[in-house]
């Protein structure tokens, strides 16, 4: 199996620049790829991104608007939203033409397909060997080297681990497995129940009712992982608790920020849309259909589409039944 020498990250915003910082820093060759010509032109000449201010590039990383350039490398990293990520691997799959891996970099369940990151993969590029990057990690401390540890899946165990070898650094630790569904059901729910956890800081509820909802949304992210069949440990490891954790106490996380924001009554946070929000409806739909109890996260999507009030959302989580702790 190659050594993976080259790397290329398709996605110039926050992300995708700290994980180009990754791999240069773990001693590839990187390519950073911009869709829009000027927004290249910029992060190649000045050597920094307005979307990541105060963190410049290594000058080896080559920044460009050709796709076909950056199609080149041995791995390809999918950093956009994960709406967009069909949009980002369709432009890709003319210039993919042999098994290379690519890994999606977010967290989410896509619209309308119900699909997860990696079958999205596939089904845009058959030539790919899908994997996918998740944990607890912002792009700020990723990009200035300070410690994160983060989960890469693959169904193969010796491309997951071929793939960290060539990521992973003193600072950025992948961790590898084959738990691919447990990865992606991990991230994608976490956005979700930060969301939640938001809401309760706005609403001043207290620390209590934090740990309460941070350990019952990990309760219900389990059982739908179960019920997809993603394993145990990797949802209690950094793609599931760990990501949900750190996601649930800073305001770095768009979600939590978005929820804070709803529980204060007021407009959601400027620029991008947390992904939560797309998430919630597509996960609670999911749920529905595999017969899993996720009340955490109905009451978010019902909360973000209208049809809840806080209030209501709150007086009808502390009425249900009492139960066993699963």
């Amino acid at each position: 199996m190659t050594a993976f020498q080259s790397v290329a990250v398709i996605g110039a915003g926050a992300w995708g620049t700290a994980l180009a910082t990754v791999a240069a820093r773990a001693g590839r060759n990187v390519t950073l790829w911009a869709r829009n010509a000027e927004h290249a032109a910029r992060i190649a000449s000045t050597r920094g991104n307005p979307r990541l201010p105060g963190v410049k590039l290594a000058p080896e990383i080559v920044v460009t608007s050709e796709l076909s350039l950056a199609a080149r490398a041995d791995v390809l990293l999918i950093a956009t939203p994960a709406q967009h990520l069909r949009g980002a691997v369709n432009m890709l799959a003319s210039h993919v033409t042999k098994a290379v891996p690519v890994i999606a970099c977010a967290k989410g369940i896509e619209h309308g397909t119900h699909k997860f990151m990696t079958d999205v993969i596939a089904e845009a590029a058959p030539h790919a060997q899908p994997a996918i990057l998740s944990g607890p990690s912002f792009a700020d401390d990723v990009a200035r080297g300070l410690p994160t540890a983060v989960t890469l899946a693959a169904k193969d165990e010796a491309l997951a681990s071929h793939l960290v070898q060539a990521l992973g650094s003193a600072t950025f630790r992948p961790y590898h497995t084959t738990d691919v569904r447990g990865v992606e059901i991990g991230g994608a729910a976490k956005n979700v129940l930060a969301i939640a956890a938001g809401i309760v800081v706005g609403r001043n509820l207290g620390a209590s009712a934090l740990a309460a909802l941070t350990t019952r949304g990990f309760s219900e992210l389990a059982r739908l992982g179960r019920a997809c069949g993603a394993r145990t440990e990797t949802l209690s490891g950094l793609s599931g608790l760990g990501d949900l954790l750190l996601s649930c106490s800073t305001a770095q996380s768009r979600n939590f920020a978005l929820g804070i924001a709803l529980g204060r009554g007021e407009a959601a946070p400027a620029g991008k849309l947390a992904e939560g929000a797309f998430t919630a409806p597509v996960l609670v739909e999911l749920a529905a259909a595999r017969d899993v109890d996720m009340p955490v996260s109905q009451a978010v999507a019902a909360i973000l589409d209208g049809r809840l009030t806080i209030e209501a959302a709150i007086e009808g989580l502390l009425t249900r039944p009492f139960k066993a702790e699963e």
